[in-house]
C-alpha cells in the first residue's frame, strides 16, 4: 500500500519523505488555509520536493470552471493529481481532464455507487472518507471493502486511495482489504511505529544495560 501524506506542510512532509515514507501527497483548501501559503507556491514547492502525485483542489462548482482551474492546477507540475468533488459537474470535469490524459483524484466520497461513478469517468484515484462516514457511526472501513470488491469484479484501474483517516485501525484496516493508497497526516503515520510493548521492552532493555556498566561508544 502506498503512503500519501495529507499535509501542505513542507517541514512535515520533507521529514517523511527522507525516510522513504512519502509516495504522493495530498492538499485541499482547509490544509492550505492552516499552511498560510499560497496555494501554487506551495503547490509547486511540494512537487519538487517528491516524486510522485500531488493533489491539487480545484475550488469551482460547476464542471467548466473546475475544468479550467484543473487545467490550471496541472501546470504547476506533471505530477499534478487534479483534485475534483464527487459530484454530477465533479465527474463531468474528470471525464474531460482525465481524458486529456492528466490524472485525477475524485474526493468527498461515501458511498460505493459513487465510487463506480468516478471509475467509469476515468478517474486515476477515488478518495473514499473513512473518519467521517464514522463519525455518523457508519463504518468507513465497510466503504473501503465494498469499493474493492467492485473495481475488482469489473478490472477497474482506478485506485482506491482511503482518505479520513484518523487512526492506526484504520490504516491496518486499509491494508489488510486492499487499498491502493492510504492518505494521513504526518502524526497518524508517525503513531504506526508506536507500540506499548516496544516501549516497556526498550525501558527495560535500558535498565539492565545501566547495570552493566558499559559503553559502545
Amino acid at each position: 500500500m502506498k503512503f500519501f501524506v495529507d499535509s501542505a506542510d513542507i517541514d512535515a512532509i520533507a521529514e517523511l519523505n527522507d525516510l522513504g515514507m512519502v509516495d504522493g501527497v495530498t492538499t485541499n483548501p482547509s490544509l492550505i488555509l492552516k499552511s498560510g501559503r499560497d496555494i501554487l507556491e506551495v503547490t509547486k514547492e511540494i512537487c519538487e520536493l517528491v516524486s510522485g502525485p500531488v493533489s491539487a483542489e480545484v475550488v469551482a462548482l460547476d464542471a467548466d470552471a473546475m475544468i479550467a482551474e484543473g487545467r490550471k492546477l496541472a501546470e504547476i507540475a506533471e505530477n499534478i493529481a487534479v483534485k475534483l468533488p464527487l459530484t454530477w459537474d465533479g465527474l463531468k470535469a474528470c471525464k474531460v481532464l482525465s481524458g486529456e490524459g492528466k490524472m485525477v483524484n475524485v474526493t468527498l466520497c461515501f458511498s460505493a455507487n459513487q465510487a463506480l461513478l468516478a471509475a467509469k469517468a476515468g478517474a486515476t484515484f477515488i478518495s473514499p472518507f473513512i473518519g467521517r462516514l464514522d463519525d455518523i457511526n457508519i463504518d468507513g472501513i465497510d466503504l473501503i471493502e465494498d469499493i474493492r470488491t467492485i473495481y475488482d469484479n469489473y478490472g477497474f484501474e482506478t485506485n482506491i486511495l482511503a482518505a479520513s483517516i484518523r487512526t492506526v485501525a484504520h490504516v491496518q484496516d486499509c491494508a489488510r482489504i486492499g487499498a491502493d493508497v492510504m492518505t494521513a497526516p504526518p502524526e497518524v503515520i508517525k503513531k504506526l511505529a508506536s507500540h506499548p510493548l516496544t516501549n516497556a521492552g526498550l525501558d527495560q532493555f535500558m535498565k539492565d544495560w545501566a547495570k552493566t556498566g558499559q559503553k559502545i561508544l
